[in-house]
């Protein structure tokens, strides 16, 4: 049975050495980590998000700022705010929560967040220096950063030797996961829904991501006997045992049947889920504390 690898504890003791480094960087320089969050709308979902999101940065000892707009707030207006934050020198971190309302266009939004501040890892700045294989100087995609971190929990940082597979190439977890992956000495491939014999490429992985965003798709017999499998999927699906028009969360994975071969899984929910805001944190503080002029802490 494979050794389950427990995301909110990785998590809680992100945010411990994130309240640390807050605390530390606040005596010796006076200086509080800022962190901005934006929403447009009514979006409850999206609510929930931004409010554990504002919670965990009051608890990590952040100044935190939430600014509520209006569903019908327009492009001018949200540049403006955020043009705003950008200039603000006591905001070190700023995150606008998407998906926006339809009339909004993302892309533009988080191009005009000054990368230095883009704490969600979103902007081509930070995209590309994770491209070229600067991981020092930028701010990481919260998301594949914290998969890494459980990554790193089972393998260490040194992944040579190791080969990986990504089911998944999207710009906001697939690709900055592949590259993070090599960065670390992995041999790495990117498989996707075009690949040919796609199970036959997964059973050669010692460390399977799965992040395509259908419900129990990889099988046990997908997995490699004792791989690492990181399963970033979270799909609601019908729970009829639970009662009518009740339902439950599961991964990309088949879980209970992988659990049987791999020497290491994540759970879902539990496994990279809590990591996401985890890292989010940890982005603002490296942010305040490259702001300040101090080497930002590794996490």
């Amino acid at each position: 049975m494979a050794v389950v690898i427990d995301g909110k504890e990785a998590a809680a003791s992100v945010i411990a050495a994130v309240t640390e480094a807050t605390a530390s960087l606040e005596s010796e320089t006076g200086v509080k980590p800022g962190l901005a969050v934006v929403i447009v709308g009514n979006d409850p979902a999206s609510h929930a998000y931004v409010n554990s999101k504002s919670k965990m940065a009051k608890q990590c000892g952040f100044n935190s700022i939430q600014h509520s707009l209006a569903e019908e707030t327009t492009q001018e207006e949200l540049e403006e705010l955020v043009a705003g934050l950008n200039a603000d020198p006591a905001i070190h971190g700023i995150l606008v929560q998407l998906p926006l309302p339809k009339h909004l266009k993302a892309e533009p939004v988080i191009l005009s967040i000054s990368p230095e501040k883009d704490v969600d890892g979103l902007h081509v700045v930070n995209a590309g220096k994770i491209a070229t294989g600067d991981l020092e100087t930028g701010l990481i995609s919260c998301t594949p950063a914290g998969a890494m971190l459980l990554v790193n929990r089972i393998h260490g940082r040194d992944l040579s030797g190791l080969n990986a597979v990504v089911i998944g190439r999207s710009n906001l977890f697939g690709k900055p996961m592949g590259l993070l992956l090599l960065a670390a000495n992995a041999t790495v491939t990117m498989a996707h829904s075009k690949t040919r014999d796609l199970a036959s490429v997964c059973r050669n992985a010692d460390i399977l991501v799965a992040a395509v965003g259908r419900p129990q798709m990889v099988k046990a017999d997908w997995v490699k006997p004792g791989a690492t499998v990181i399963d970033v999927g979270i799909n609601r699906v019908p729970a009829p045992d639970k009662g009518d028009g009740k339902s439950r969360l599961v991964g990309d994975v088949s879980y209970v049947d992988a659990a049987e071969i791999a020497g290491a899984i994540t759970p879902v929910p539990g496994g990279v889920g809590p990591m996401t805001i985890a890292m989010l944190m940890a982005n603002t503080a490296i942010a305040a504390y490259r702001a300040a002029g101090k080497t930002a802490p590794r996490f």
